[in-house]
C-alpha cells in the first residue's frame, strides 16, 4: 500500500515511511491502480478538496522506492544482519542464519537453485546488480542473505512495493521475474 497526504497548499505528497501528519490516501502500491486513481480524480474525492498532482508521480514514486530498498540494504549491511558473496552466503543458509535471500538482476537461475539448495523456502528479492553493490560498496554483486528480522521484512515489504509499480520489472541489465519464480521454487 502507498499512503499520501495533502500538505496545506493542497500538494499531493508521497508519504512513504507512513509518518506525515493528515489523513492519509491509501492507494494499492500497482501501476494501474495509481493511474487509474489520477486519471479519475480520486485524490481530490478522498481529500475533498481540490488538490494538485505532479505531473511525474508514477517517475517520483518509483526513484523514492528504489531509494527506500537501497537504504534498507545499507542498514542491514551497517547493522551486520547482511552480507555478500556466495560463499558467505551459502555459509549463512546452511547455518540457518539467513532470513532473505537477495539476488542482483543479472544472476542465473541455476546458481541461485545451488545457493538455495537445502532451503529453498527461502524468499528471494530481485534487485538491480547496481544497486546490490553500491549498498555493499563493491564494484560488483550478485548474491547478499540478510538476517532474520525486522529489517529482512522491511525490505521485502519494499521490495514488493517497488515492483508493482515497476510492473514487475527490475530496472538493470534486463528484467527478470520474482526470484522465487526465477529460481523454479
Amino acid at each position: 500500500m502507498l499512503r499520501f497526504v495533502v500538505s496545506p497548499d493542497g500538494m499531493i505528497i508521497p508519504d512513504l515511511a507512513g509518518k506525515l501528519p493528515g489523513r492519509g490516501i491509501w492507494l494499492s502500491a500497482k501501476r494501474d491502480v495509481l493511474e487509474t486513481a489520477v486519471t479519475r480524480n480520486v485524490f481530490a474525492k478522498a481529500a475533498r478538496r481540490s488538490v494538485q498532482l505532479p505531473d511525474d508521480l508514477v517517475l517520483i514514486l518509483v526513484e523514492a522506492l528504489k531509494r527506500r530498498v537501497a537504504d534498507s540494504l545499507g542498514l542491514a549491511r551497517r547493522a551486520g544482519q547482511a552480507i555478500c558473496g556466495f560463499v558467505k552466503c551459502r555459509e549463512w543458509i546452511a547455518a540457518g542464519k539467513a532470513g532473505l535471500v537477495v539476488q542482483g538482476a543479472g544472476g542465473s537461475p541455476d546458481e541461485l537453485r545451488r545457493l538455495l539448495s537445502g532451503a529453498r523456502e527461502l524468499p528471494v528479492a530481485t534487485l538491480s546488480s547496481e544497486m546490490l553493490a553500491t549498498a555493499f560498496g563493491r564494484e560488483h554483486a550478485v548474491y547478499a542473505v540478510l538476517a532474520p528480522g525486522a529489517l529482512a521484512l522491511r525490505l521485502m515489504a519494499e521490495h514488493e512495493r517497488f515492483l508493482g509499480l515497476t510492473e514487475g520489472s527490475v530496472p538493470g541489465p534486463r528484467a527478470v521475474r520474482s526470484g522465487r519464480e526465477q529460481a523454479g521454487i
